[in-house]
This record gives structure tokens, sequence and C-alpha cells, in this order.
């Protein structure tokens, strides 16, 4: 599915309609574009919704933040804790010493990691995928795709 986000509200209301629309085993969700395409926004989207305890910024510099919530969407998908995860500066060892199996075996963790392609080795078969791409100064492509 493609849609074009116009502002920083539509992207919110795409998270919004992705996690509603997650199935049971649907925790994990990478987050692929350049610098400044939405990934963030999107997650902040994300907790926004899911009403974690803000600041909603960036994990650039810590690797991970996490959420403690109380969620279940429409299809009865019911999640305790949010990670929010930027793999930008780390590898995949790197981030396998942080708990990563651990992490994304518990299907009550969402989990939302930016700069995927940083450990494409220990991704699991099934995420769910959204690509971002740069249109235009607020103008955004947002692509999502199931992987299983």
């Amino acid at each position: 599915m493609k849609t074009i986000s116009e502002n920083n509200k539509e992207t919110h209301k795409l998270a919004q309609e992705v996690i509603e629309n997650l199935e049971q085993g649907d925790n994990l969700i990478l987050l692929r574009g350049e610098l400044g395409a939405g990934k963030t926004t999107f997650s902040q989207g994300v907790l926004k919704y899911l009403e974690a305890e803000e600041p909603f910024t960036s994990p650039t510099f810590v690797i991970i933040k996490d959420y403690q919530i109380d969620f279940k969407n429409k299809k009865g998908v019911r999640f305790e804790r949010v990670y929010h995860l930027d793999c930008y500066r780390v590898d995949s060892a790197g981030l396998l010493d942080l708990g990563w199996e651990d992490i994304i075996k518990d299907e009550k963790n969402l989990v939302l990691v930016e700069w995927p392609e940083k450990i494409t080795e220990i991704l699991p078969k099934k995420y769910l995928k959204i690509n971002f791409e740069v249109l235009g100064e607020n103008k955004r492509e947002i692509e999502v795709e199931n992987k299983q």
C-alpha cells in the first residue's frame, strides 16, 4: 500500500491505521528512508496514539528508548511496551548485546526500528516494512509492505 503524506498530521494518522491493523505476531515494524524522510515522525505518531509517556525524541544517541503502555487494537492485539530503536550507530553484534532477541520474541512488545538496513543479518523473517521517500519539503510517499 502506498500513500502520500502532506504533513505530520497525515503521517500520524497513517501510524494509527497501521497500529490498528496489526495482526497477532505483527510486532516488528522496520522504518526505512533517508534522513528527514519521516521515520521519527511516524514513530512519534505511534507513541502518541498508544498514549506512551512523552517526550518522543529520536533514540539516535541512546540506541533504544522504551515506553510502558497498555494498548489493545481493534483486532485484539495487545501491547504492553514499545521499543523505539535507531540502528544508525550500532551494528548487529551491538544490538544483540542490548537484548535484541528478547525484545523481539515477546509479542507484547511493539518494536519500531529506524535504519534496519544496518542489522539485516539479525532480522527475523516476519516484519512490517515501511518505506519513506521525500517528495518535497513536507510531502512524503510512504509505502507499507508485509514481509512474511
